[in-house]
C-alpha cells in the first residue's frame, strides 16, 4: 500500500509476446510498468525474468527498456546524440557505435536526419527517434507507457506498424499501455485489465474488449 493505493499482481507473461495494458484512469497501469521496470519496489513478492529474480536489480541493469509518452529526447542534443545516450550516457562512442546509430536511424526511416535537433522533427518523426533508441539498446523487454497517445489516427497507425516490425525483429516482450482499444485490437493479441489497483492476467484481446467485465465496460462507456 503506498498512499493508501493497494496494487497486486500475479501473472506471467511469454517471452516475445505483445501485451497490451489498458483499465481506468489511476487504475495502477503505469504503477504495474514502474515495478517491472524497478522504479518503484513492491512491499511483497518480486518480478523475475528468466527464473532471475531481479528484486536487487537497479532500473538501468534490467534487461528493460521504457518508453514514455513524452519521448524523453533532449532539445540541446542531436538525433543521432539522443539516440546514442542508449549505448553510453556520455556518448563517448566508438566508430562501431557510432555506426549502429546511423544503421538504427536507416531502420526507422530517419536516414539523413542524424544531425538535426527535435525540435526540427515532427511528431512522428520524434516518435521515430524514441523507437530508434529502443531498438539500439537491445533489451529483451519493451515497455511503453502510451507512446502514441499525442499522434493523431494515421500517424499512430504508423508508429504502430513499426513498433510492431522492431518487435518482431527483434522477438522483444512488449507491454504497452494503451488507453485506446483499437490500438490493443491493432497490435496485441492478449491484453492484461488492471482494474482499481489489481492486475488481471492476459486474456484475448478481442474477447476481452467484446464481452468486458463491469469495470472496463463502464471505462470504455458501454
Amino acid at each position: 500500500m503506498r498512499n493508501g493505493f493497494q496494487f497486486a499482481a500475479d501473472l506471467s507473461i511469454e517471452p516475445g509476446a505483445r501485451i497490451a495494458v489498458i483499465g481506468p484512469s489511476g487504475s495502477g497501469k503505469s504503477t504495474l510498468l514502474s515495478v517491472i521496470g524497478g522504479f518503484l519496489a513492491p512491499d511483497a513478492g518480486s518480478v523475475a525474468w528468466q527464473g532471475a529474480d531481479l528484486s536487487a536489480v537497479s532500473p538501468g541493469q534490467r534487461p528493460v527498456s521504457f518508453l514514455f509518452q513524452d519521448q524523453n529526447l533532449f532539445p540541446h542534443l542531436t538525433i543521432g546524440q539522443n539516440i546514442g545516450l542508449g549505448l553510453r550516457p556520455d556518448l563517448r562512442l566508438n566508430r562501431r557505435q557510432r555506426e549502429d546509430v546511423e544503421h538504427v536511424i536507416a531502420q526507422v526511416g530517419l536516414q539523413g536526419m542524424s544531425t538535426r535537433r527535435p525540435a526540427e522533427l515532427s511528431g512522428g518523426q520524434q516518435s521515430r527517434v524514441a523507437l530508434a533508441r529502443v531498438l539500439l539498446r537491445a533489451r529483451p523487454i519493451l515497455l511503453l507507457d502510451e507512446p502514441f497517445a499525442a499522434l493523431g489516427p494515421a500517424l499512430k497507425a504508423e508508429m504502430l506498424k513499426l513498433l510492431g516490425d522492431i518487435a518482431t525483429r527483434t522477438d522483444a516482450t512488449v507491454l504497452m499501455v494503451t488507453h485506446d482499444p483499437a490500438d490493443a485490437r491493432s497490435f496485441a493479441d492478449r491484453t492484461i485489465l488492471v482494474d482499481d489497483g489489481k492486475v488481471h492476467p492476459p486474456a484475448p484481446t478481442n474477447e476481452l474488449l467484446e464481452s468486458p467485465p463491469p469495470g472496463l465496460r463502464a471505462y470504455l462507456g458501454q
